[in-house]
Order: C-alpha cells, then sequence, then structure tokens
C-alpha cells in the first residue's frame, strides 16, 4: 500500500507545515510527500497516483480547497482511497465527523490503517464536490471573502462578517430558476439555495443535519425572498439546522439532480471553488470515491425525521 501525502503549504497558520512535516517524521508507515505550489497541483498528483494503479491512500493536507482538488483528482479509481489532514483554517467537510475530528485526523498512525467508506460525489456542471454546493447570498459572500483577507488587521472571521455586511447591502434575494423533483421555482426572487451532500460549510453552517454522504441523496433547502430583518433573525436557526420550525420561508427537497439557471450569472460554491454561469446542473455522479478515517472516528448519524424518511426521492 502507497501512502501519498498532498500538502499545501499555503494553507493554516504559520508553522502548521512544520507540525505535520514532525508528525510524518515519526510516522512508521512508509509514505511520499508531495508539496503543492500551484492551483491544480494537488489534483494532478492525486490523478497520477490513481492512475499508476497501485493500491493508494492519498491525504489532503490543507483545506476544504485541497480536498476538493483531490476529491477530483482521484474519483472513480477503485484502487486509490482518500482523506483529509485538517491543516487548513476551513475543514468543513470532516466536520460531519464529529467535535473531535482536528484531534482525530492528525492521529497519521490510526489514520494510516483506518477503515475506508464508499462516498458519494456531486456532479456541477462537470466539477465535482462531496460536500455542499451553494448558490445564493452565502455564495456571493464566500466568493467574495477573498478581497477582505488581506487588509490589515482583519481577522478570518471579520473578512467573513466585511463580506456579508456588503453583500446584504447590495440584496439578499435574486432572480432565479430551479427545477428538481417537487419544484418547479421559475424566476423567483431566491434567498439562499443549498444542495448538501455532505452536513457542514460556510466555517460551521449545518443547513441539513441529517444529510449523509453515503446515503444515495442530495438533501436541498431553498430559502425565498427575505428581507433584513428576518435574514438576521432566521440565519442563526439556518446554521443549526432548525429549518423545519420555518416552513412558509424554507422548503426542503431530495433527489438525485437539480437545475438552476437565471438571466444574469450565478455564483456558485463547490465546497469553497466559485463557479459563475447562467445556468447550472447538478446530479449525484456515476463516481464515487473511497473516503478513510480513523477507527472510532466514523459518521455521526442523526436521527432520521419521519419527514425526510417520507421523501427520500422526491419533494416535501
Amino acid at each position: 500500500m502507497r501512502h501519498l501525502f498532498i500538502i499545501n503549504p499555503a494553507a493554516g497558520k504559520k508553522g502548521s507545515t512544520a507540525q505535520l512535516e514532525a508528525l510524518l517524521d515519526r510516522l512508521s508507515v512508509p509514505h511520499q510527500a508531495a508539496y503543492t505550489k500551484v492551483e491544480g497541483d494537488a489534483r494532478r498528483f492525486a490523478r497520477e497516483a490513481a492512475e499508476a494503479g497501485e493500491p493508494v491512500r492519498i491525504y489532503a493536507c490543507g483545506g476544504d480547497g485541497t480536498l476538493n482538488e483531490v476529491v477530483n483528482g482521484a474519483a472513480g479509481y477503485s484502487n486509490a482511497a482518500i482523506t483529509g489532514v485538517p491543516k487548513g483554517t476551513g475543514n468543513d467537510f470532516l466536520k460531519i465527523f464529529g467535535p473531535n475530528y482536528r484531534t482525530l485526523f492528525y492521529n497519521l498512525e490510526a489514520l494510516a490503517v483506518g477503515p475506508q467508506a464508499s462516498f458519494d460525489l456531486m456532479d456541477c456542471n462537470g466539477h465535482l464536490g462531496i460536500d455542499v454546493v451553494c448558490a445564493g447570498v452565502d455564495a456571493r459572500v464566500a466568493a467574495e471573502v477573498h478581497r477582505y483577507k488581506d487588509l490589515p488587521f482583519v481577522s478570518g472571521i471579520g473578512a467573513y462578517v466585511l463580506s456579508l455586511g456588503e453583500n446584504v447591502l447590495k440584496g439578499i434575494a435574486r432572480p432565479m430558476t430551479i427545477r428538481t423533483d417537487g419544484l418547479n421555482w421559475v424566476d423567483q426572487k431566491t434567498s439562499l439555495f443549498c444542495i448538501c451532500n455532505g452536513r457542514y460549510y460556510g466555517g460551521g453552517f449545518m443547513p441539513v443535519p441529517e444529510a449523509m454522504p453515503d446515503d444515495g441523496v442530495l438533501d436541498m433547502l431553498l430559502v425565498r425572498k427575505v428581507g433584513l430583518f428576518t435574514f438576521v433573525r432566521l440565519a442563526g436557526k439556518y446554521a443549526k439546522g432548525l429549518y423545519r420550525q420555518y416552513p412558509e420561508l424554507i422548503q426542503d427537497f431530495h433527489g438525485q439532480e437539480v437545475h438552476i439557471s437565471a438571466r444574469e450569472p450565478i455564483t456558485v460554491v463547490v465546497d469553497g471553488e466559485v463557479m459563475r454561469d447562467t445556468s447550472f446542473t447538478v446530479r449525484l455522479s456515476e463516481k464515487k470515491v473511497n473516503f478513510f478515517y480513523p477507527a472510532g472516528a466514523g459518521l455521526h448519524t442523526p436521527l432520521p425525521s419521519p419527514q425526510r424518511r417520507g421523501s427520500r426521492h422526491g419533494g416535501r
């Protein structure tokens, strides 16, 4: 078994690369390390390792962007399995393994010999994602955070707050057409639309707490047009997955495919990767990816709600 650590030196806090290298020096499993320099390197390294044909475990050492690249490189290869080492400041997908995910996934000895599972993937106009696709004010906020990150005395959360303020002032809802099983939403003002294969995004938002990456179902939430006051009141509830408390504002849908379009270009974010177009199709991909994790971690599985059990392949 080959073990390949794909390390993004630009991810995470100062000293995080040295910390990881110290752990690798003590790792008993024979391994190799490859360092990314430019966007696309992690995808290329993962694809080359998978195409070699030998059994390989690939460790995405960075944030959600690094993991997304590795997913797109290794998807569909039965000899390859991937995981994440949470070196980055944002590792939303790994949060599905519980609040101690950083400690668990930094235990490289346990991770190297841990079990693996086959996870679903989402295909968004040809780009694969493992976690969440969002289109709405949340996507626009995420897409523009980078504009504030380099400002003096602005932290990561500060950059997010500044981007949120700017986009809320520009207008929360935009016209969209969304079509999926049970929904024919034509050119209507839309505040948020998210498609969940995983459970967390945006630094900790958990819109659908029962979402699972191995159940063959995409869980979708549509937030109708809301004003500023309602948006502020709703945001915390949305982040905690309490959407059922607001059926007049938030609708949930479950299926394998959804079409999103608009007259003007839409900002869509796939696991932190920004895409812009006037039309998107998001579907369950035919490709899956093997994902490994430390023994004892496992997916934190919430109790399925009766509402979801009764609508797994259609609308509400």
